[in-house]
């Protein structure tokens, strides 16, 4: 059997990391490795357990999930963690502010906690490849947010000015939503080729994953939402 994604639940009810454990007990491919009711116990059990993947609750007494995804990354950073945890943001509410926090604190996905049973299976499943994952209700709310209008862009962030022509052709696919297959096809290169221009965006952006890489390019008005 191949190698099982590594989970660890934070959530500050207990019934709901029950149901969440229950999920994903069924799954040959994964399987859960702790659980914590706060933030600052969470960043003791994710350092631990050495997890693959955190599903992490928002909104908690005491150390809340967006601090605590901070913490952990920060500490993951400091240990010189090659492959550090990849944290899912799990919510009842499905507010901006707490979107573009978690996005900007290094979240790798942000589901709402009524997502079919699914749609979080696969977010784990997708962020455990280093990609990311965004509740589709969100998304288009996200980009709209951080977008700017033409009349307000300032000077180009220094980080664009390092992309090769291919590299910012394929930064702006993946500001439409477009996969690496997809990528390939447009572009006429191969899925691996793809894959290596997606590294060397990220490397050079400094960003952890597609998302915050397409938040960057709204942010700079690199991209823009409905254009090309």
């Amino acid at each position: 059997m191949a190698e099982q994604i590594r989970v660890v639940l934070v959530d500050d009810q207990q019934l709901v990391r029950a149901g969440l454990a229950m999920v994903i007990a069924a799954q040959e491919d994964m399987v859960v490795v702790g659980e914590a009711g706060d933030g600052a116990e969470a960043v003791a059990m994710v350092g631990r357990t050495g997890c693959d993947v955190v599903l992490m609750d928002v909104r908690m007494p005491g150390v809340d999930g967006l601090e605590a995804t901070r913490r952990i990354l920060a500490a993951a950073d400091l240990a010189g963690v090659e492959q550090p945890p990849r944290i899912v943001m799990l919510t009842t509410y499905d507010l901006d502010e707490y979107l573009l926090t978690a996005i900007r604190s290094g979240a790798s996905g942000f589901l709402l906690k009524n997502a079919p049973p699914a749609d979080l299976l696969g977010g784990i499943r997708t962020v455990h490849t280093g990609d990311a994952v965004i509740a589709p209700s969100a998304t288009r709310r996200l980009l709209a947010h951080v977008a700017v209008g033409p009349d307000a862009a300032g000077p180009e962030d220094p980080r664009f000015a390092t992309l090769t022509d291919r590299e910012r052709e394929v930064l702006e696919l993946i500001a439409r939503g477009q996969s690496n297959a997809e990528i390939s096809t447009s572009l006429f290169l191969s899925e691996t080729t793809v894959k290596t221009h997606v590294r060397r965006v990220l490397s050079k952006l400094g960003v952890r994953d597609r998302v915050q890489a397409v938040v960057a390019a709204y942010e700079s008005g690199i991209a823009r939402p409905g254009g090309g």
